[in-house]
This record gives structure tokens, sequence and C-alpha cells, in this order.
């Protein structure tokens, strides 16, 4: 079968997904990102927990037989706050993986407005764990005290760096230094999480062998800028380590022009 080609310009900022048409609404200026009513907590929970969790299982191990690599370091995520950077190469398996890092733990994501701007979906977005970026000065204030809380309730947050989902692209993209900033502001142990696709003898997709390293955390003998840029180093030069070694398939053919 001849191999789908992409070509692009600027690995920072070219966006291939379909959402990428899609108009970026601004959220309501009194928008809620931390609900306390029992019964928003209820449903969130018969969704998350009982109906997207084992979806995600199934569904990542069935499409692209899924399967993780050093999953034992994650002992310090599972008993406190955690942080997890993850490149950004596939919308379905990247709304599901996250779930079962550390089961049972609650995991959010770290999402664009997008999803916010169709009618309905939103709160159930935001039910499966997603955290919307503020725009509005009162949102982004909204949006930090959301972060700090879930990291002090010992949750784990899901940050894709890259920005933008390149479907089945087998390297690591350059990302910006300022998606580190939670992890310097609140403090909590930081995982570079691989996503390595691998040729497989049956089925349409390749598998996916996930590869965790870490835990990592901020230099406090540097200034905040120089924490920002040394955690980002070193979250990026695992990840492309275990992409240049393990990513052994081609899936979409990515070309620079």
């Amino acid at each position: 079968m001849e191999k789908k080609v992409i070509y692009y310009k600027d690995e920072l900022n070219d966006d291939f997904t379909k959402s990428s048409g899609l108009k970026k609404k601004d959220l309501p200026s009194n928008f809620k990102y931390i609900h306390t009513s029992i019964i928003y907590r209820f449903f969130e929970f018969i969704a998350y927990q009982l109906i997207a969790r084992p979806i995600a299982f199934l569904f990542v191990k069935i499409a692209f037989f899924q399967s993780f690599k050093n999953k034992k370091l994650l002992k310090e995520a599972k008993r406190n706050g955690a942080y997890f950077y993850i490149n950004h190469t596939n919308g379905p398996l990247d709304a599901y993986l996250p779930n079962l890092l550390t089961p049972p733990k609650k995991n959010y994501i770290v999402v664009g407005r997008e999803a916010f701007s169709i009618k309905g979906i939103g709160t159930i977005v935001q039910m499966m764990g997603g955290i919307p970026l503020g725009d509005t000065l009162k949102n982004k204030s909204e949006y930090f005290k959301c972060i700090k809380k879930r990291i002090e309730e010992k949750k784990t947050i899901t940050i894709y760096p890259e920005a933008h989902i390149w479907d089945f692209y087998n390297k690591i993209r350059p990302f910006r230094e300022q998606s580190f900033i939670f992890p310097v502001k609140y403090n909590a142990p930081v995982y570079a999480i691989t996503n390595c696709y691998q040729r497989r003898k049956i089925g349409k997709y390749p598998k996916v062998v996930t590869y965790i390293d870490g835990p990592f955390y901020p230099n406090d003998l540097l200034s905040e800028k120089e924490k920002l840029t040394d955690l980002r180093n070193r979250v990026y030069d695992s990840m492309v380590e275990n992409s240049n070694r393990y990513s052994t398939y081609e899936y979409i053919k990515y070309i620079k022009i």
C-alpha cells in the first residue's frame, strides 16, 4: 500500500487536523473550571470511571496493540500529583491513553478551546478531564487555579507540548519551554512519555509502544527562566532518544518543503 504523504513547512505551527478549521470561540466570562455540585460530580464519576476508562483500555489495545515500557517509574505519580508530557501524534489515542497511566487516579488534560466551541460537547470534554486554555485574564486566572488545585489533590495532568496533532508522526517536534510553567510554579514530578510506532503483522495501523521516563524535577539552583529551559530540554531529549530508538515504522511520510 502506498504511503500517505504530508508536506509541512513549520514544525511548531502547522496543523493538519480537521478540528483546526473550527473557530475558537471565547469561553464564557463565568466559565466554571472547578465543579463542586454533588450531582455534577456523580455523573462525572460515572462517565469517567465506569464508561470512559474501560473504553479507553479496550480501544488502545484493540486498535493499536498498545503496550507500556518502564511503567514502574510511575510509582511517584501514583502517590502524588504529576505532569505527563506526551508527543501529540494521534487524536483518539492521545485522548484515551493518559487515563491508563495511573488508574484509578483521574487524569486531566490541557486542551484547546476548539472542543468547547461545539455546543453540547464542552461539558462531556470537561467531565473527561479536559481543562481548556484560558483566553481572558479572568479565565487564565481560574485556569491556573484549577491546575494548582488538581496537583494539590494529587491528580495527574497531561500536557501535549507539541500543541498540534500530526497523525502517526514518528519523530519529536520542537516545543516551547512555556508549557513547563506549571511544574515550575506548582512543583510535582514530571514524566516524559513517548508513543513510538512499530510495524505489526496484522491490522491497518502500526502498534504503539509507550515509553516512560522520569521523574524529572525543576532545578532549584536555577532562576525561573532557566528552570523552564532546563526542564524542557531534559524532557525533550528523553523523548527524542526514545523516539529515535524505538519509533521504527513510518505509517505516514512527512516531508519538509
